[in-house]
C-alpha cells in the first residue's frame, strides 16, 4: 500500500491523514472479534484508525512511497539489532527527499541530571527515568509471560551523536537536532506532542 505519511508506535495519537501503526499487544486484543469489545486494560481504547503493525517485522507500506515517517518514544524499546532493522525499513518506505523525524529519551540529558543529583537515591531515580532495570523478579508463569510480551521496558538508550551516526550509516542525510514543530513540512505538527520532547532528543533526517 502507498501512504504519504506514516507513523509507527503511535499509541493513542492517530490523526486523520496519517497511517497510524502500533505494535501493542493490547491493540491486538482490542481487535479480536466479540471478546475484544470487553477488553479494557487501558483507560481508553485505541482509536479505530490505528492498525497493528511492527516496524521490525515490516509494515504493509510500498517502498519509496512516503513523504514523511514519524516515531516518538518507540526506538528505545528495541534491541540494538532491531533498532537497525527499523531504520533500514523506514529508509525503504521513504521516497527520495522524504523526511524522517524521531524522538527518543536523551541519555546525555538524563545522565547530566543524575550527576547533579546529590540525593542518596539518585541512582535509583536515574534507572527509573531510563526505564531500565527491574524492581521485582517475576515469580509466576503469568508474570514471566507478561514481562516477556510487554513493550514497556527500554532496551537501548540513545544520545544525539549515536542516533545521527546510525542514521547516516543507513543512508539518511541532512541529519540535524530537531525542535518541537520546527519541520518545514507542517504535516508533522499533526503528530508531534510538546511533552514528548522533554528530556528527549529529536532528530530529523532526509532520504
Amino acid at each position: 500500500m502507498s501512504y504519504e505519511y506514516v507513523q509507527y508506535g503511535c499509541g493513542f495519537c492517530a490523526p486523520e491523514g496519517w497511517m497510524n501503526f502500533d505494535s501493542s499487544p493490547t491493540l491486538r486484543f482490542e481487535r479480536l472479534p466479540i471478546i475484544g469489545n470487553f477488553y479494557t486494560k487501558n483507560k481508553k481504547r485505541f482509536p479505530l484508525n490505528v492498525r497493528y503493525g511492527d516496524i521490525v517485522k515490516g509494515l504493509p507500506i510500498d517502498e519509496d512511497s512516503c513523504k514523511g515517517v514519524y516515531c516518538s518514544h518507540v526506538l528505545e524499546h528495541l534491541s540494538l539489532e532491531d533498532f537497525r532493522i527499523a531504520l533500514q525499513k523506514t529508509y525503504s518506505y521513504l521516497r527520495p527527499g522524504g523526511i524522517f523525524r524521531l524522538v527518543v529519551p536523551d541519555l546525555e540529558e538524563l545522565t547530566r541530571k543524575y550527576l547533579k543529583d546529590a540525593r542518596q537515591d539518585a541512582a535509583i531515580r536515574f534507572i527509573e527515568s531510563c526505564c531500565l532495570g527491574a524492581k521485582n523478579r517475576p515469580k509466576t508463569i503469568v508474570e514471566v509471560l507478561l514481562r516477556q510480551f510487554s513493550n514497556s521496558a527500554h532496551l537501548w538508550m540513545w544520545d544525539e551523536k549515536a542516533v545521527v551516526r546510525e542514521l547516516e550509516q543507513h543512508g539518511f542525510r541532512c541529519c540535524r537536532r530537531a525542535r518541537f514543530g520546527d519541520c518545514e513540512d507542517k504535516r508533522f505538527q499533526e503528530v508531534e506532542d510538546l511533552d514528548r520532547f522533554v528530556d528527549a532528543v529529536a532528530i530529523e533526517s532526509v532520504k
